[in-house]
């Protein structure tokens, strides 16, 4: 009989252990902190290894003082590698391939440009999501993306869209990152859906965490009049969108993160080592932290806001730009956001792939 495991979002309150010093917790601590279960004793041993490891990896990093970032105990703690695959939704068996280009080379000087951006503090960024076990990160980048471009439009909080919406109707017949719904897609699809059918709210067409049947019945909310992709691998084009349109919609290699805490992520591999492109997030600002003097991307997730800062992680950012430096190959392009009939090795650049694929909505509205 295959083992139950029940998942639940980490709830936005004091937990019962300091999560970046679990030298004391059990296994059984953690499945009474996390909500968790498994139904046979196969899988109970099974998690509780691969939890102690996890354990002992957040307390060996964290005795280290050199790093500027900290791992935690969290949801993923105790999983398999195929349990937290699904945590992504940048699926395999998919071939690179531009699918639209519809980008804006941007001519400014970076001196100008200010030296920190956070969307949030402007009230076009939605409250933090939760994807579950379902491969739809895609459509939460896109929708989120959607959210503050309609809110930066209209002056009102940034709508509530619906990401089932975007799961269950978008099509995708080229298999780009994927094979649709909960099996992958990308948040240029998702945002071209939009395009041409507006979105529903939240309210009217909630989430389920499942791909589902579309239902185009339901009373459209928002629209947008089209979205620009930037150029791949470009720095210069990243920070000054930030800076200047608003939240971004950004694919990267989010395997390492899995287990971070607080702090500037330094735990991004560059060549040459492979990076696999596997997860889609929004982009919301930058920085420097204090303490380290580091740059840093501020990227929000759609694990939980009981995951990483509250839902967020601060990313090194490499203001330098160098594309000989921060580059590596991806030679599972399949896993990212190709489409049908392409390469079968691809260049990525900046922290976890950051600079490689990147978009934006324009237009967008209430209806």
């Amino acid at each position: 009989m295959k083992a139950v495991i029940a998942v639940v979002a980490l709830a936005i309150c004091a937990s019962a252990w300091d999560l970046e010093a679990p030298h004391a917790m059990t296994f059984d601590d953690y499945l009474v902190e996390f909500g968790k279960s498994y139904s046979d004793e196969t899988s109970y041993f099974t998690h509780m290894r691969i939890f102690e490891r996890s354990r002992d990896e957040v307390v060996a990093h964290n005795a280290d003082t050199s790093q500027t970032w900290k791992k935690g105990i969290n949801q993923f703690s105790d999983m398999t590698e195929t349990e937290r695959s699904q945590f992504f939704g940048l699926n395999r068996h998919i071939i690179n391939k531009n699918l639209m280009l519809n980008h804006e080379d941007f001519h400014y000087d970076l001196n100008t440009l200010p030296d920190s951006v956070d969307w949030r503090t402007k009230n076009v960024v939605s409250p933090v999501k939760n994807q579950g076990g379902c491969g739809s990160c895609w459509a939460f980048a896109a929708t989120e993306t959607i959210e503050s471009n309609v809110a930066m439009n209209t002056g009102k909080a940034p709508p509530l869209l619906s990401t089932q919406n975007m799961v269950s109707c978008t099509p995708n017949p080229q298999h780009c990152g994927g094979t649709g719904g909960c099996d992958g897609a990308t948040a240029e699809l998702g945002m071209e859906y939009v395009k041409q059918k507006g979105i529903a709210s939240e309210a009217d067409y909630p989430y389920t965490a499942r791909t589902g049947s579309c239902n185009e019945g339901k009373k459209k909310t928002a629209s947008i009049s089209g979205w620009v992709k930037l150029i791949e691998n470009n720095y210069t084009d990243l920070v000054v969108a930030i800076a200047s349109v608003g939240p971004i919609a950004v694919s990267v290699a989010a395997d390492p993160w899995m287990s971070y805490s607080s702090g500037v992520f330094t735990g991004c591999r560059f060549a040459p080592s492979n990076v696999v492109i596997d997860h889609g997030v929004q982009l919301v600002g930058y920085g420097t932290d204090a303490g380290s003097k580091r740059d840093f991307w501020i990227v929000r997730n759609s694990w939980g806001a009981g995951w990483g800062e509250r839902g967020y992680i601060r990313l090194e950012k490499h203001s330098d730009g160098d594309m000989k430096k921060w580059c590596a190959p991806d030679n599972r392009p399949q896993d990212g956001t190709g489409c049908d009939g392409g390469p079968p090795s691809v260049t990525v650049c900046g922290s976890c792939g950051i600079w490689y694929d990147s978009a934006y909505a324009v237009g967008g509205k209430l209806l």
